[in-house]
């Protein structure tokens, strides 16, 4: 979720890439969250941060991490840093309309993140 609405609020002039410690499938309440506010991530795939290219790395601003509960991947860079611990919402247990609620929560959390960033760099 976090590249989507990054690639959407930030514009096409900056290169975002996402990846975290355990890639998996982009869960498809992320995909219906993102939906209702018109951004469409449906044929996104999830990275590990060992994929992402060295001369990316090398080449960054900023590395931003997400998690909460769960162990951070370590990014060796020297990017600044910034962490906005946001609970994982895949992990929440309840009804479907429990979880995808989780999922607009974060959404809009990371939302909110993004745009702060956006008008503090």
């Amino acid at each position: 979720m976090a590249e989507g609405l990054a690639k959407k609020i930030l514009g096409p002039s900056i290169q975002i890439q996402s990846a975290g410690s355990k890639p998996a499938t982009v869960n498809p309440y992320a995909i219906q969250a993102l939906r209702e506010i018109g951004i469409d991530i449906s044929q996104s795939h999830s990275k590990s941060i060992d994929s992402l290219p060295k001369e990316f790395l090398d080449s960054i601003d900023f590395v931003i991490t997400l998690c909460a509960e769960e162990v951070c991947p370590v990014v060796i860079s020297t990017a600044k840093k910034i962490h906005w611990p946001l609970p994982d919402p895949a992990q929440v247990p309840g009804s479907d309309e429990y979880k995808l609620q989780r999922f607009r929560d974060v959404r809009d959390e990371l939302k909110n993140h993004i745009e702060n960033f956006k008008l503090n760099n």
